[in-house]
């Protein structure tokens, strides 16, 4: 009876493993690189491969920095990111987040109070600056710098690409 028990429960924690590995296999695929992301920490390691082995090659102290994601390792253990800068690395999975943001790039950006070049400018953000991004539609985002945000074109911006849709 013992053995008998042993076996039925085997075969039920096989049944709701085999029910369960569906949904949780599911879960790890992934948007196809490239795409935009931020940095979810205050401080995130860069490194030189995809491994806490490898060496670090830098330290960002900026959360919310927008990365493009070239590459994802070990079902999204490791990324490998870009910056806006141009440099590339590997970032562990836990210092990359979905939430988009985008980092002004060139001259001083208007944030208007509609996606339209007549629209009233509520505010301006001076190159470097780091906002939230949504509402993205036919050149234009809606860009969020701790509560003051507006409408921006996309092509001032560096965590979107210009013809991107964003709810």
């Amino acid at each position: 009876m013992r053995i008998g028990a042993r076996l039925l429960l085997a075969g039920v924690a096989i049944a709701l493993g085999g029910g369960a590995v569906g949904p949780a296999l599911a879960g790890l695929v992934q948007k196809k690189p490239p795409y935009f992301a931020s940095i979810s920490a205050g401080k995130a390691r860069m490194r030189t491969g995809p491994g806490r082995t490898y060496p670090s090659s830098w330290l960002y102290q900026r959360a919310d920095l927008p990365v493009k994601v070239l590459d994802v390792y070990d079902h999204g253990a490791w990324y490998k990111v870009e910056d806006p800068g141009g440099t590339q690395g590997w970032m562990m999975g836990t210092l990359v987040s979905e939430k988009r943001s985008a980092l002004v790039m060139g001259t001083v950006a208007e944030l208007r109070d509609s996606p339209r070049d007549g629209g009233r400018i509520l505010w301006r953000a001076a190159p470097g600056v780091v906002g939230r991004l949504s509402q993205c539609s036919r050149g234009w985002c809606h860009f969020d710098v701790r509560g003051r945000g507006g409408f921006v074109e996309a092509n001032h911006l560096w965590g979107v690409d210009p013809t991107e849709e964003l709810p």
